[in-house]
Parts: C-alpha cells; sequence; structure tokens
C-alpha cells in the first residue's frame, strides 16, 4: 500500500509533468500613440528578445535617441537618417522599464515608457508604434524646416567628406609623383633635347648683341647682351608677325617652335632660319 506521502509526492509529480508551458507573448496589431509634452508618456508594451519598431511622422527624422536605462536595453536609430527606431529589452521585467526620448530634426520630443511583459500570464507587445504629435507646437514645427541634422547623417556626410578628402590627396600625390618623374627625366635627358640648328647672319647678329639661337623642340631660345632689347618676329610667306615671348637677364624664351624670324630694332634686324639636323 502507498502511503500518503507517497501519494501526494506522485500527485505533484502528475501535476508538474502536465503543467502549462509558460505563455509566449503575443504581437498586437500595429497602433496610432498620441505623445504629448502635458501628458504622461504612453506606454509601450515590449517582450524579451524581441524588437518593438518606433515610427515617426513622415515628416520628421530621428536626430538623437537617448533612454534611461542602456544596459538592459538596445535603442537603434540606424546608421543613415530615417524615422524607424527599434527598441529590444535585454532583461526581464523585474528590471527592465524605461523611459526612451526621441528628438526628431523638427526638435520634436517623444517620451515613451518602454515595459517588458513577458512575465505576465496573458501577455502581447507592440510590433509597430505610429508616433504622432498631439500639441499644436509640435504640429506646427513638423511643417517648418528642420533644426537639427540628425547624427546618423552627420557621420555619413562626415564619412563622405573624409573619402573626398582622401581620395583627393592620394590623386594629388600621385599627380605630384607624375609631375617630379617627368621633370627628373626631362632634366636626365635636357642637353641632348637641345637643339642648335639655326643659322643667321653673325655680322648683323654682332651689331644687334645676338650671341645664340636654339631650341629643345619645344621652345626657341635667342641669348645675347642688348643695349636696347629688340622685338621677336615670327617669318612666315616672307611676313612678319610680332609673337609673344618672355625676356629676362638677357635670354629670350619664345613658347613655339620658330622655323623662320627675326629679331629687330627699328630698321636693323637679323633673320634667322631653323635647319632640320641630318
Amino acid at each position: 500500500m502507498k502511503t500518503p506521502l507517497l501519494i501526494a509526492a506522485s500527485l505533484t509529480l502528475a501535476v508538474t509533468a502536465h503543467a502549462a508551458p509558460p505563455a509566449t507573448p503575443q504581437q498586437k496589431a500595429p497602433r496610432t500613440v498620441e505623445v504629448s509634452a502635458t501628458a504622461a508618456p504612453p506606454v509601450i508594451r515590449t517582450s524579451l528578445n524581441e524588437s518593438t519598431l518606433l515610427e515617426l511622422p513622415a515628416e520628421e527624422k530621428v536626430a538623437t535617441v537617448f533612454g534611461g536605462n542602456t544596459d538592459d536595453w538596445i535603442f537603434n536609430a540606424g546608421h543613415v537618417a530615417s524615422r524607424f527606431i527599434s527598441v529590444k529589452p535585454k532583461a526581464a521585467a523585474a528590471k527592465s522599464t524605461t523611459n526612451v526620448h526621441i528628438i526628431s530634426d523638427h526638435g520634436n520630443d517623444y517620451t515613451l515608457e518602454l515595459q517588458e511583459v513577458s512575465g505576465d500570464p496573458s501577455a502581447s507587445f507592440d510590433s509597430t508604434v505610429f508616433l504622432v504629435p498631439a500639441d499644436k507646437e509640435a504640429q506646427k514645427k513638423m511643417t517648418e524646416a528642420p533644426v537639427f541634422v540628425p547624427v546618423a547623417e552627420v557621420k555619413e556626410k562626415q564619412d563622405r567628406l573624409e573619402k573626398e578628402l582622401a581620395e583627393a590627396q592620394a590623386k594629388a600625390s600621385a599627380d605630384h609623383k607624375t609631375a617630379q618623374d617627368a621633370q627628373e627625366k626631362y632634366a636626365s635627358t635636357y642637353p641632348s633635347n637641345l637643339h642648335f640648328d639655326y643659322s643667321w647672319d653673325q655680322s648683323k647678329a654682332k651689331a644687334l648683341g645676338v650671341r645664340q639661337i636654339w631650341d629643345d623642340g619645344k621652345f626657341t631660345y635667342i641669348q645675347g647682351k642688348f643695349e636696347e632689347p629688340p622685338v621677336v618676329y615670327e617669318l612666315k610667306d616672307k611676313k612678319g608677325s610680332i609673337i609673344n615671348f618672355d625676356f629676362a637677364n638677357g635670354l629670350y624664351t619664345v613658347p613655339k617652335l620658330l622655323q623662320n624670324g627675326y629679331v629687330a630694332i627699328g630698321k636693323s634686324k637679323v633673320e634667322f632660319h631653323r635647319e632640320e639636323a641630318n
């Protein structure tokens, strides 16, 4: 025969074995919540390890989000400025009740009370909550220009500017190296690039002060000792035309390759002609 103690123990085990499992919180249908600066914060029901989506009006974006209990809650507004905020409790109801403050780019403050309800026998939690301002002043702000730049948007612009700056610096460095390499290469071959292939009347040149004429394949140079600097002309079809040139310390630099030309002071002139090298 079973003793009363054994019978009681058996009944306890049977009841335990057939006890219903803890209820799993169910999602509530999306709902709209009005928020007022003069009323108590609306209660948003959340569930452990479940995300609840908070959505601002279409006219607004999230500028910043902060909550009272950041150890037991996750607040996520994303990396790109938007009107969506995800909240998620990490601790059970005994620890997890807090306020969250959402500041929009128009300066509106949406303050909510978050409650974790997974311990309730017949719990249900908010899956999506549409937030709307109830105060006329807040509604008016939505029709005006934004007063804040969302943190995510600032970070995005900063990252973009830093990337553009890095690319510009890299390009400038590459361009500088290319120019430096070209300069070094030109300098190393410069003597071989000089061509003394011009002919002129030496006696007339001496009278005007012309001593040497040469080119480097791109520019034409005329060097001399002049009491009065002559003017340089290009000669085409036996007609002379004044051309641009630089003159410093007895050296003319003509920014083109002259085939034929002359220098002149008044009626005195010296023609020069470039002879193609053999």
